[in-house]
C-alpha cells in the first residue's frame, strides 16, 4: 500500500507539472523583474529582461527601483516570451520539471500517504486537521530535499531566456544543467537554495494536500456535492489558492538564491535567503514578496485541480492492485 502511493502521486504530480509549465515558467520571470545580476560589473553592462535604459553595472546585484521599471503582468510576459524567443520557449526547462516532479512530488505525495494512514483513526476513519498539516510539512520536507537538484536546474532553465545572449547558461536539458554545475561551480551549489525549498514545499505540501482532504471531507459530511469531479475540482482549486498565499513569499527569494550567478572569487550577490529577502524588500518594497502572485495562483490553481483530479482518477485505476 506504501509504495502504491508513490506510484499514484508520482503519475497525477508529473502530469499535472508538465500541463502547467508555461504558468511556472512565467511565473518565474516575474519574480525576477526588478532584480538582475552581472557577472563581471567592471566591464559589462546591465541589460535586463524589461526594456529599461541601458546603463553601467555598479554591483553584482543591481535592484532597479520601482518607480524606474515597467512591471509587466502574466499574459504581457507570456506574449514577449512568445514574440522574442519562440512558442518553445514556453517550455524551456520542462524536462527539470519532470525530473522534479518524479523525485520531489513522488516522495511528498507517497509519504503523505503513508503518515495518513497511519495516523487516520480507524475506527471513525477520520485524521485531525492538526495531523494533516504535520504530515504535509514532514512529506514536504523530505521531498523538497531530495528533489533540490532538479528545482535549481529547472529555476535556471527558465529564467535563461530573460538574460542577454552573452550571459546565458544555455542548458540543453536538465542533465546538462546538474553536470555542469557540479563541475563548474561544485556539487554543493545543486543544494543552493535548498533551505528556501525545504521551507517552500514544507508550507505548499501542509496548505495543499491538507487543505484538500479537510475540504473534501467538509463539502461530503455537509452533504454539499457528492464524491465526484465537482467535488474534487472545488476542494483542489481552494487548495490552491491556500498554498499559493502561504508559499508566495519564500518563492520568490529562493527563485532569486538559485538563479543568482557566482563567479569564482567574487562575492556573491546574496549572502543567504534572509540577505536576499532584506535586499528586495529595501529595494523594490514588502510587495515584491509576492511578485508573480497572479501566475503563481493561476499556475498552483490548475495544477493542483490537475494533480488531484488524475489522483482520483489512477486511485481508481489502480484500486484493484
Amino acid at each position: 500500500m506504501g509504495f502504491k502511493g508513490f506510484v499514484e502521486g508520482g503519475i497525477a504530480s508529473i502530469v499535472a507539472g508538465c500541463s502547467t509549465h508555461p504558468l511556472d515558467l512565467i511565473k518565474v520571470r516575474m519574480q525576477l523583474q526588478g532584480e538582475t545580476q552581472v557577472p563581471n560589473p567592471a566591464v559589462q553592462t546591465l541589460r535586463p529582461a524589461l526594456a529599461f535604459p541601458t546603463t553601467t553595472a555598479t554591483s553584482s546585484s543591481i535592484h532597479v527601483p520601482p518607480s524606474a521599471a515597467v512591471r509587466v503582468g502574466p499574459v504581457a510576459t507570456g506574449i514577449r516570451i512568445f514574440q522574442t524567443e519562440g512558442v518553445a520557449a514556453l517550455f524551456s526547462g520542462v524536462s527539470a520539471t519532470v525530473l522534479r516532479q518524479t523525485l520531489y512530488s513522488t516522495t511528498r505525495m507517497g509519504l503523505y500517504d503513508i503518515l495518513k494512514q497511519k495516523w487516520t483513526d480507524k475506527e471513525t476513519k477520520t485524521m485531525p486537521l492538526s495531523r494533516k498539516i504535520a504530515a504535509g510539512l514532514i512529506a514536504g520536507g523530505i521531498g523538497a530535499a531530495v528533489g533540490n537538484p532538479a528545482d535549481v536546474a529547472m529555476v535556471r532553465m527558465q529564467a535563461d531566456g530573460r538574460l542577454p545572449l552573452s550571459q546565458r547558461r544555455n542548458y540543453t536539458s536538465v542533465i546538462d544543467a546538474i553536470t555542469r554545475m557540479s563541475k563548474q561551480e561544485g556539487i554543493t551549489s545543486l543544494w543552493r537554495g535548498s533551505s528556501l525549498t525545504v521551507n517552500r514545499a514544507m508550507l505548499v505540501t501542509a496548505s495543499q494536500l491538507a487543505s484538500y482532504d479537510q475540504i473534501k471531507e467538509m463539502i461530503l459530511e455537509n452533504g454539499l456535492m457528492k464524491d465526484g469531479l465537482g467535488t474534487h475540482v472545488a476542494a483542489s482549486f481552494s487548495a490552491g489558492f491556500v498554498a499559493a498565499v502561504a508559499s508566495n513569499p519564500v518563492d520568490v527569494i529562493k527563485t532569486r538564491v538559485m538563479n543568482m550567478k557566482v563567479e569564482p572569487g567574487q562575492k556573491p550577490p546574496y549572502a543567504g535567503a534572509l540577505d536576499c529577502a532584506l535586499k528586495t524588500v529595501k529595494a523594490e518594497g514588502p510587495m515584491a514578496l509576492y511578485k508573480g502572485f497572479i501566475p503563481t495562483i493561476s499556475r498552483q490553481g490548475p495544477f493542483t485541480v490537475v494533480l488531484f483530479v488524475t489522483l482520483e482518477q489512477v486511485r481508481k485505476l489502480l484500486k484493484e492492485f
